[in-house]
């Protein structure tokens, strides 16, 4: 065999063994999707998966399952999708929370920003001071500057320590510069009880939770901390329109999808293309609006930006607030 007709053989048979592996690993998805969502069943967080989860399985020719597997700060969903085959069958459910965990627990069974690869935002949604009706404040105004003239006799409830809404209140006071007591409490009613009974001046919580007291008039929202007007309250100012130190306050919630680290490429940018066609449909837009979440796409870098830059925002507050991490 001469050195011609040889090197021809042994171009034939890499080729062949190239498409006989390529062959050999199977079309993604070859089987149903498990989307783990660290949150309880019906929940906003549940509610969202499910509406993508349904909607991403007919391009995807397989069917969508979701897990619910609610613990703190997300411990056993994340360490069960950091752990699983990372060929892109197995997703996990991110949110400011994840980014708050990574920042708030000195040890996590997983490398938040090195374990998972962000495939997509999902939907972002409006936090809110609010207090009560016939109160002594009517405006965020009047709020801020008895805080400025009272130290130390503000008192903001929140959820549970460590929460996104807890340490949107602690960033909240040291950029307005008050000296306001941050107030956690064991859930949003427990919060919303002590709010209406005058134990506590305001409180901060997500939007969504807060609409039918607000729609009751029970309470009354001063301002959404995000950087636009929540479109079901146009008339509520953003705490940004106070001008002065709180001139570039935002503070959003959010959620989105990761995968394993060391998932391909490929299977990556496909599932991101997948939610994000998922979520500019005009069906999934009204579901989520029901839910006071606004429908918001974004390729795999833009969500690992995202996630990263939550990281770091969070555990600077954390330092600042000086938080005791757990």
């Amino acid at each position: 065999m001469n050195i011609t007709i040889r090197r021809r053989t042994l171009l034939a048979l890499a080729a062949a063994w190239g498409a006989a592996t390529t062959h050999a690993q199977p079309a993604f998805p070859s089987r149903p999707i498990r989307i783990v969502v660290p949150n309880a069943a019906g929940g906003a967080a549940d509610i969202t998966a499910r509406t993508v989860g349904q909607k991403i399985a007919g391009p995807l020719g397989q069917s969508v399952v979701i897990e619910n597997k609610p613990s703190a700060g997300g411990v056993v969903a994340g360490e069960q999708v950091a752990r699983a085959e990372p060929d892109g069958h197995t997703l996990l459910l991110i949110s400011s929370g994840t980014a708050v965990s990574a920042a708030l627990f000195h040890t996590l069974p997983f490398d938040t920003l090195k374990d998972f690869v962000p495939v997509s935002l999902l939907a972002t949604f409006d936090l809110a001071i609010v207090v009560r009706e016939g109160g002594r404040f009517g405006t965020l105004a009047e709020l801020l500057a008895y805080g400025r003239a009272n130290p130390g006799k503000l008192n903001i409830g929140t959820p549970q320590i460590g929460t996104t809404q807890n340490l949107a209140a602690e960033l909240f006071k040291v950029t307005a510069g008050i000296d306001a007591q941050v107030v956690p409490f064991n859930g949003t009613p427990p919060v919303i009880t002590a709010l209406r009974g005058g134990e506590i001046d305001a409180m901060v919580d997500i939007l969504g939770g807060l609409m039918p007291q607000i729609g009751s008039r029970a309470l009354r929202p001063l301002a959404v901390l995000g950087a636009q007007r929540a479109p079901q309250l146009p008339d509520v100012p953003t705490v940004r329109d106070s001008g002065g130190p709180l001139a570039g306050f935002n503070v959003t919630s959010w959620n989105g999808l990761a995968v394993p680290a060391r998932t391909p490429p490929a299977v990556v940018e496909r599932l991101s293309r997948e939610v994000q066609s998922a979520l500019a449909q005009p069906d999934v837009k009204k579901r989520l609006l029901e839910l006071n979440l606004h429908a918001q796409g974004s390729t795999p870098a833009q969500a690992a930006e995202h996630l990263a830059t939550d990281v770091r925002r969070w555990g600077d507050v954390i330092t600042r607030a000086k938080i005791a991490r757990q």
